[in-house]
């Protein structure tokens, strides 16, 4: 469990649970949820001195669930959000709790076969912000890390010393909703290498002279496309009403409040914007496999149609031969050019005439020709 106060001046990190809220900035506790299922009577006891509220029992299930999807629920004195942020593999591996649909091992290219979502919680207070993370607290302890590098505290002088162009979150609906682009920035990053190994599945799909034979991985690529894209779907829905009830909040008295309001209104567009980048690229990407394996059947029809083509012109030039050399093979004792000595020559020069005129006139109808292909 770490603990942050947060204020104008500057960042600092508290050793214990405050049993009071300070007179300026708020609270961030960050805990993870295995700590905050054994802290859980201290939190609250926390929670009741610093806001005067404790959180609901429904709350607390949703923030100790590891399989809640991303939503947005709110009280008379707090809002509480989950968001479900990319999990590392490795973390996925380690966890011995895991479901049986997690556990399921996917093929296919390896950044899908990586995919994989964990939920972090937060319950949002006037002046207290407790957020409840997966064991591996990446997100955390990289906020976290950011915000006390940019507020380097001079412990010998006890005071902070901000440094130069550094911003702080100015309430604790700020912080949040920065973790929560911090997390929308990881999957913003996916979309890159999501294109690239997807682009080399598109290769082999449409090369004309490869049998492509693993449709098992691939399935399990558009499986995973689609998983990624209902996550994307609960984290625009889960914002969507964080904006709408942020919309029914009072205008504050002040201007400097105003404003804040107004920059917490843009940062959560701006969230929603990056979110709707993911679907629809997400979206895109979805499309695009289902367009190539079209036309890769297509391709596949056309060299098939292409090998019959040339089977039946084959055919057709051999099949006047044969009945040529039929008949000269007929048991009659009375034969044209049988009895000849130069009968078998006129026969093969007929059947080499008939061959060469018939290839001459089935290339000039192109039936011979090859589809083009690049």
């Amino acid at each position: 469990m770490r603990i942050l106060h947060l204020q104008a001046g500057g960042a600092a990190e508290l050793a214990a649970l405050p049993a009071q809220l300070p007179p300026q900035g708020f609270v961030w506790i960050a805990c993870t949820r295995a700590a905050l299922q054994e802290q859980l009577a201290d939190v609250q006891r926390a929670l009741q001195a610093l806001t005067g509220q404790q959180l609901v029992d429904l709350h607390v299930s949703d923030l100790l669930n590891a399989q809640l999807p991303s939503r947005y629920d709110y009280t008379s004195q707090y809002d509480l959000l989950v968001f479900r942020r990319l999990a590392p593999a490795q973390v996925r591996a380690a966890a011995p709790a895991a479901p049986p649909q997690s556990a399921v091992r996917r093929s296919g290219p390896p950044v899908l076969r990586n995919i994989d979502t964990s939920p972090v919680g937060f319950a949002l207070f006037d002046q207290v912000l407790l957020s409840v993370h997966p064991d591996d607290c990446t997100v955390r302890d990289a906020y976290a890390a950011r915000l006390l590098a940019a507020m380097p505290t001079d412990a010998r002088e006890g005071r902070l010393n901000p440094s130069p162009g550094s911003r702080l979150p100015a309430s604790p609906a700020d912080l949040m909703l920065r973790v929560v682009n911090l997390i929308v920035d990881g999957f913003l990053d996916l979309r890159r290498e999501l294109s690239r190994q997807l682009d080399h599945w598109q290769t082999e799909l449409l090369r004309p002279r490869t049998r492509f034979s693993n449709w098992g991985a691939l399935l399990d690529a558009r499986l995973a496309l689609h998983e990624l894209d209902d996550v994307c779907e609960d984290q625009r829905a889960a914002i969507q009403d964080w904006i709408d009830a942020l919309e029914t909040w009072s205008a504050p008295e002040g201007a400097a409040a105003l404003r804040e309001l107004d920059l917490l209104k843009v940062r959560s567009r701006d969230v929603l914007e990056h979110i709707e980048r993911v679907v629809h690229h997400v979206r895109r990407l979805e499309q695009s496999t289902e367009t190539v394996v079209q036309m890769h059947f297509s391709v596949q029809s056309n060299r098939t149609n292409d090998i019959m083509r040339t089977l039946t012109v084959l055919t057709a030039v051999f099949l006047p031969l044969n009945l040529i050399a039929g008949i000269f093979g007929m048991n009659f004792e009375f034969i044209p050019l049988v009895h000849k000595q130069d009968g078998f020559w006129w026969a093969m020069a007929s059947m080499a005439l008939i061959a060469v005129g018939l290839t001459a006139f089935f290339w000039h109808k192109r039936y011979m020709a090859r589809t083009a292909r690049d």
